[in-house]
């Protein structure tokens, strides 16, 4: 490895950390404090403290090591993470009708839309538990303390348009400084109370399952809040590459966990009184306002894993078609994966800043908490096993063995969050709800009006044959229709000729085909077909991490003998009209949302990066 190419991995290991391990670097803030909640009934004993470290220590080795970094990070989108990622992979070796296309598709869809709601309260949650160590130090503050958490979230999102290579840059050495606090915090409290080492055997994580029985059922429900995070970590995984991310894990973020879990559960063994709120009594009253300021900053940067894993997710479900155009903003010129995307970052704001007043507080978010991270989860889990048995060709009982280890522990986590529904757990599977109704009703939005569109279409080769059988005026430049795959003639090809009567010199149909891949090389990016009478039909391939800038894209036509003059190219675009109708194929409140949904979408030339001033648009009503 060469001196710039290691200097280069040194880089993004560090903003690698600042990223994508805020989140699960930050859960030490709450997690044994929610575990001993009074609310789970778990008495403070040695027995039980011993086996909830273990579980912890055991989980992030099970979950976190062995099924994302080591496994589900294997099953990556040509470098890309995240379950719109994932769930392309498990459909690729699947056609369309095949009886496993649509399970598939609404498993990937709903992790996705759960991933949305734990993109929520990941921030509230992180940011009010920072803040609420000031009441820690002093009462005087508990007023404060959702004031001041809005504030600082607030400001977080107002910075994202920077992007996540120059926040990381800025944030990694920070959170190295934070899991640096938290190893030496770790070693002080087991120096003190070398007793707690024995949570590194396995067999007191098992003991304390068998013993509490139900009880130790409910603490799952907490103890999850160690583990989130892990889902995050695989959604960035483009913005970094796996390699940064697995060496960040390895060397500096487990070990640093494991000293601090290790470390309050030594504190609680030597002063059980500290279950209040262990992690800011782990050194003292002095530490306390330190530690709230760097816990502070260290939770904010712990937003910003599901922040930016969120844009990810949107940009790849806008891509394959299960969401309307939104603006995208790259902000690297060398990382397609970093990535702002204004709408959603203002829209995740609101809902932030309506659960962090609505809850009030870190402990009734935490009741919200883990069931959208670990339905996601489970979702994962079970994309994976047709990831690595249809499209690695594993061996069947192998597949079964290593994803059913792993789906048991996901649906036992998630079956103990569920029982905290009525808690607060109804606001992720509310969100979650919603946002699988509006991709559901886009999807199905999309494939009724292309279904529509190819009822009435007239095919391409024949409608050219019978048109050039006769003398048509034809004017100089080039004309650009777009045109659906397997469509047939352009509506604005056919209102063009209805209404002027001419048809250009040069006549290109061109095709915009959705991969189901992160990028497409450059000489695989636009294919050309010659029709005759110079007209062409030209396939233009993106993969779903790609910007869509035709312009750019046409220039490779070159090299099959097609070059394009932009100030000689028009573009003509059907700008198609959707109207809901009694009968037709969704429910009528379902028309009507995908119809405000296409209205509000982003215009289809700037999407594709045409310059205005080549535009014409031809309006064109369809029916669904």
């Amino acid at each position: 490895m060469t001196t710039s190419a290691k200097s280069s991995l040194r880089v993004l290991t560090i903003a690698a950390i600042g990223i994508v391990y805020g989140d699960i670097g930050t859960s030490p803030l709450y997690t044994m404090k929610e575990i001993f909640s009074p609310a789970h009934g778990l008495v403070l004993s040695h027995a039980n403290l011993l086996g909830v470290v273990s579980l912890i220590i055991w989980g992030l080795t099970i979950i976190v090591s062995l099924k994302y970094v080591t496994l589900i990070m294997r099953a990556n989108n040509h470098g890309e993470g995240g379950i719109m990622a994932l769930l392309a992979l498990a459909l690729s070796p699947f056609s369309a009708d095949a009886r496993w296309y649509y399970p598939l598709t609404l498993v990937g869809l709903s992790g996705a839309a759960l991933f949305f709601g734990d993109g929520i309260i990941t921030p509230a949650i992180s940011v009010l538990s920072a803040i609420e160590g000031l009441e820690v130090a002093t009462p005087a503050f508990k007023g404060y303390v959702v004031p001041i958490t809005v504030c600082v979230l607030v400001a977080l999102y107002a910075v994202q348009q920077k992007g996540t290579g120059g926040i990381g840059k800025l944030f990694g050495p920070i959170v190295l400084v934070w899991f640096a606090a938290l190893a030496a915090m770790g070693v002080v409290n087991i120096v003190q109370t070398p007793d707690i080492l024995a949570a590194l055997n396995p067999i007191h994580a098992f003991d304390f399952l068998v013993r509490n029985g139900w009880i130790a059922f409910v603490a799952l429900g907490a103890i999850v809040l160690a583990f989130t995070g892990a889902e995050a970590l695989y959604a960035d995984m483009g913005h970094f590459g796996p390699k940064p991310i697995r060496i960040a894990w390895a060397l500096i973020v487990f070990p640093a966990l494991a000293l601090n879990y290790l470390g309050q559960g030594a504190l609680l063994l030597s002063n059980p009184a500290a279950v209040s709120n262990p992690f800011y009594q782990q050194l003292g009253p002095w530490s306390i306002y330190p530690l709230v300021i760097l816990a502070t900053v260290a939770t904010v940067i712990a937003s910003q894993a599901t922040i930016s894993g969120t844009f990810s997710i949107v940009q790849q479900a806008i891509s394959l078609g299960f969401l309307p155009r939104m603006r995208v903003l790259y902000t690297s010129d060398r990382e397609m994966g970093q990535i702002y995307i204004p709408l959603v970052n203002w829209l995740q704001l609101i809902a932030v800043i309506l659960a962090v007043v609505g809850f009030g507080s870190s402990s009734n978010l935490a009741s919200a908490y883990g069931i959208a991270v670990t339905a996601t989860m489970l979702a994962t889990t079970f994309l994976t096993f047709f990831v690595i048995r249809y499209k690695w060709n594993f061996n069947l009982l192998l597949c079964l063995a290593v994803t059913g280890f792993f789906m048991f522990i996901d649906a036992a986590l998630l079956s103990a969050n569920l029982l905290k529904i009525a808690s607060g757990g109804w606001f992720p599977l509310l969100l979650g709800a919603v946002m699988l109704t509006v991709m559901l009703t886009w999807r199905t939005g999309r494939r009724l009006v292309l279904q529509n569109l190819q009822k009435h279409s007239i095919p391409l080769e024949d409608f050219l044959r019978s048109l050039f059988a006769n003398p048509l005026t034809r004017v100089e430049g080039t004309a650009v229709f777009f045109r659906a795959e397997g469509d047939g003639v352009p509506h604005a090809l056919l209102h063009n000729l209805s209404h002027n009567k001419v048809l250009h010199e040069r006549t290109v149909f061109l095709t915009v085909v959705n991969a189901d891949i992160p990028h497409v090389a450059p000489s695989e990016r636009v294919t050309v077909q010659d029709l005759g009478h110079q007209c062409y039909q030209v396939n233009m391939h993106f993969g779903f991490q790609e910007k869509r800038d035709i312009p750019e894209a046409l220039q490779l036509c070159e090299i099959h003998g097609l070059e394009f003059n932009m100030m000689e190219t028009s573009f003509f675009i059907a700008r198609q009209t959707v109207i809901p109708t009694t009968g037709g194929g969704m429910a009528r409140w379902r028309e009507a949302s995908y119809v405000a949904l296409a209205r509000n979408a982003r215009d289809a030339a700037d999407y594709f990066r045409i310059p205005s001033n080549r535009v014409i648009e031809l309006g064109t009503q369809i029916e669904i």
